[in-house]
């Protein structure tokens, strides 16, 4: 009789099984951050045929953020980003006549219009109501059509924001998707066998980052606005890495989206972003409402796609969002996928003309992998999904001799969940080790992948912690339960409406065919699993899972640098680690259950040894470096009431060390040396209104400044002393116990200027809906360089319940030229702000090794009773 050939140990096994574990998380990674070759010639050198240049969209790029800079909405260099945008509009209109003049019979027509309006809307986040006034902004429209009513009847917008946020230059966010579209439609116009069946509209919006006056302003007065069907909004959250479409909100627009070269999207972004949990200081909103495409969809009532550059979001509004920070090859992918775009959404074979009629929310599963895109129907997903799950059962059922059986695989499904709430557990009880007890917090920060080898080893050894625990399990038992776990969970949250089932499902399907063919005894050799069987139902999880973590990682770490000092970053992260982990080694457990509770316990054994030395290492490492830098918002506010001077400084994260600095800022900047003063945000306090609501997110405190002698000379208006809120056309009425009155906010010199009173407020200009109550408002507004009046119409209960016929008004405002380093060049004309910042700037360049990125902006404030 032959004897069995015997079993390989466990280090003989995983050497038998690292080609596969090494090989192909790196083939995902490759793939997964995979770009095209920049070009640079804006004609193909041996076709002579028009090309998508990077080149030439950097170059755009470049100009609007760093020849003309920070281009914050009211500021000169914002009217010279809107002067800069209509000149590239009557150059693509030249291109187009000379186009025509070459091809008088060629059907494309190309229009354009410089849009100025005023306007208000409500724009609620983080549970507080908020109401947006804005005048004379601008945006520039460019469409390109056959020139034919019916080719002009049904269109797709494409829309990208020239201006930059407070402390950004912008070059990706969102210079970078403005030469995006110039590039697209020079392209378009002069491939000469082009015509165009539907056209193409290309929104230049002047004000995305005011909270989307720009596409507001589109949406609700533009006289084209209702012929758009559907909608692409170009946006960049980082600048590296391929665009990735983290919205979609109907069947037809992700199969346009299956059209373009080189896709890069799941449901699964699709489901996150749309479901709210993304929030953070620059993403406060109910996730979709954290774009221009939340304007669109309100206000248009169309279908589109969200598409942003996500890697590296580090720069994301920092100082360095610079062209030379944008990888080579980004610029490329997210031009060549919306040409692919446009030209399929205006071509004789779009679906536009059927979302005159309405569209279709999606019921589809989609996904790129390894570069390729699937997409099926929900009720494609139900039938795949419950024939795997019932066939897995009666799999099981075979394999452990009917319901006799039960038992064993209850047990094995024990393990299975055990195990993962083990990797949850000791992850996040290293979560707590690290944040409050060694107090190192995020010292993960500086690299997105550094996470995995502070969790990795933790979740790891609570996951095999749980199966000493459990006891013994037949290897087969856990493989079996595995599949039935994960099919499970496919077909339930499938059937729920949950379209990222298809993750459970892209695992179990593989690990299914890995058991039939073990069970077969085709990959089986002697008694036991086959390690081919670990192979083939290790191999999708891992190219899956490995794509995943990526992208989950290059969002969520950087975001845990602006949610907030009292978010819990560390278990987030902790807990990101341990599911994505555990949904990449699925065989991990019955691997450790191969080789019974000996080698269990040395195997917990060492990796505890490996875990402490991590948070050892990971202790020793600061979180922030040159290119990773802590966000600082530091407030220069000048109190036109009180004659009062302070910094408010404040950080939006939970690393240590931000009270050292602060209290090492005031011993160096406070006007009596006395420690910084510790606040509480709530509504009532204004002094940060310019950033209301998101200054909930900040952990503030308060320097007295000294009151700088050469302001009281100061003149110019920049210097805040002629903000002045008044009334007009006021009105008591006794008889109904009202008063009507117009609310004149005079701001000359300065910018974003926001009020907020008590009142009951019963009717308004901003909206027909007032709270129907005494309550608390905020009034934001942005407006066109130069312009320095704006108003309100109100009708309010006379009088107000605490009896004063007045209503008290606080009032602040960002001056055009006190904002570091945008208005560096000419600091001598921004007052005692610049000239504090200049000097805070530089002790905290010195004091920290240029690991913080601070926005300065210089505020006035006061308090006005009307």
């Amino acid at each position: 009789m032959s004897t069995p050939p015997r079993r390989w140990g466990p280090v003989r096994s995983m050497l038998a099984l690292s080609p596969l574990l090494i090989g192909a998380p790196l083939l995902a990674i490759r793939q997964h951050y995979l770009l095209p070759q920049p070009l640079t010639e804006l004609y193909d050198p041996t076709t002579n045929e028009p090309q998508l240049s990077e080149a030439r969209i950097l170059s755009h790029a470049k100009f609007l953020s760093e020849d003309i800079g920070y281009r914050t909405v009211g500021t000169k260099e914002h009217a010279l980003g809107d002067e800069w945008i209509v000149n590239q509009a009557k150059e693509l209109d030249e291109i187009c006549r000379k186009a025509r003049s070459r091809n008088p019979e060629r059907k494309i027509e190309c229009e354009w219009w410089w849009q100025q309006g005023s306007g208000s809307h409500r724009f609620d986040m983080m549970n507080k109501r908020l109401y947006k006034t804005y005048v004379d902004l601008t945006n520039v429209v460019f469409r390109i059509s056959d020139g034919t009513p019916a080719g002009k009847a049904d269109a797709v917008l494409v829309n990208a924001h020239v201006d930059s946020t407070l402390p950004s230059p912008g070059a990706a966010d969102d210079a970078l998707p403005v030469g995006v579209m110039l590039e697209c439609a020079r392209v378009l116009i002069e491939r000469d066998g082009w015509e165009p069946t539907h056209s193409i509209v290309f929104l230049f919006n002047n004000a995305e980052e005011s909270l989307q006056d720009g596409s507001h302003l589109f949406s609700t007065q533009h006289p084209i606005a209702n012929t758009v069907r559907a909608a692409i909004n170009l946006e960049a959250a980082g600048t590296t890495g391929p665009e990735l479409l983290f919205q979609a909100t109907s069947e037809q627009m992700i199969e346009a989206y299956s059209h373009v070269p080189r896709p890069f999207g799941t449901i699964v972004a699709n489901e996150v972003f749309s479901s709210g949990i993304i929030l953070s200081e620059d993403n406060p909103t109910d996730g979709r409402d954290s774009t221009d495409f939340r304007q669109f969809e309100q206000y248009l009532n169309v279908t589109g796609l969200d598409m942003a550059i996500v890697g590296n979001s580090y720069l994301y509004h920092m100082r360095k969002d610079l062209v030379e920070n944008i990888e080579p090859g980004v610029a490329q992918h997210m031009a060549e996928n919306t040409l692919a775009l446009l030209l399929y959404l205006s071509s004789p074979a779009s679906p536009l003309p059927s979302l005159a009629t309405g569209y279709v929310k999606p019921r589809t599963v989609f996904f790129s992998h390894l570069g390729a895109f699937f997409l099926y129907s929900y009720s494609t997903a139900r039938v795949l999904y419950a024939t795997l799950f019932v066939s897995s059962l009666l799999l099981a059922f075979q394999i452990k001799g009917g319901f006799r059986g039960v038992g064993q695989l209850a047990k094995g499904v024990g393990a299975v969940v055990g195990g993962f709430l083990g990797a949850l557990m000791g992850a996040n009880a290293v979560a707590v080790m690290m944040q409050r007890v060694l107090g190192k917090g995020m010292s993960w920060f500086a690299w997105e992948p550094a996470c995995l080898g502070l969790y990795g080893p933790a979740a790891l050894t609570g996951a095999l912690l749980s199966q000493y625990l459990i006891g013994h399990v037949p290897e087969h038992t856990v493989i079996t339960s595995t599949l039935l776990v994960q099919s499970f969970f496919a077909l339930v949250l499938q059937l729920l409406g949950v379209g990222s089932a298809a993750m459970f499902f892209l695992t179990s399907a593989p690990l299914f065919v890995a058991l039939v063919l073990d069970t077969l005894k085709i990959t089986r050799t002697g008694d036991g699993v086959s390690l081919w069987t670990y192979a083939l139902g290790q191999l999708l999880p891992l190219l899956t899972g490995t794509q995943t973590i990526a992208t989950v990682l290059d969002v969520f770490v950087p975001l845990t640098g602006r949610i907030g000092r009292d978010a819990p970053s560390e278990n987030i992260i902790a807990s990101i680690v341990a599911i994505t982990v555990s949904y990449t080694f699925p065989m991990v457990l019955p691997f450790v259950h191969r080789f019974g509770r000996r080698v269990s316990a040395r195997v917990v054994l060492l990796l505890s040894i490996v875990m402490a030395a991590s948070m050892a290492t990971f202790a020793m490492r600061s979180p922030f470096d040159g290119l990773h830098q802590k966000r600082m918002f530091i407030i220069h506010m000048e109190n036109v009431t009180s004659a009062e001077q302070h910094l408010h400084i404040a950080a939006a994260d939970a690393a240590p060390g931000f009270d050292t600095l602060v209290h090492s800022m005031a011993e160096t900047f406070d006007a009596h040396g006395m420690p910084p003063v510790s606040r509480k945000f709530s509504d009532w306090d204004s002094e940060w209104d310019v950033l209301y609501p998101f200054s909930a997110f900040l952990s503030p405190y308060v320097i007295d400044m000294p009151i700088d002698e050469e302001y009281a000379s100061e003149t110019s208006a920049s210097a805040g002393k002629y903000v002045t809120i008044s009334t007009t056309n006021d009105v008591v009425d006794e008889e109904q116990g009202t008063r009507s009155f117009t609310l004149v906010v005079k701001h000359p010199g300065i910018i974003w200027t926001a009020v907020a009173f008590d009142a009951h407020v019963l009717k308004w200009t901003l909206d027909e809906n007032p709270p129907d109550e005494y309550a608390r408002h905020h009034i934001k507004e942005a407006s066109f360089y130069g312009i320095d009046t704006w108003s309100v119409d109100l009708v309010v209960k006379h009088p107000s319940p605490s009896g004063s016929e007045m209503i008290k008004v606080n009032f602040v405002g960002i001056k055009e030229q006190s904002m570091w380093p945008g208005k560096r060049a000419e600091k001598q004309f921004g007052g005692s702000a610049m000239r504090t910042f200049e000097a805070v700037d530089t002790w905290i360049e010195q004091e920290t090794q240029g690991t913080v990125d601070a926005l300065l902006v210089g505020c006035i404030g006061g308090v006005a009773v009307v």
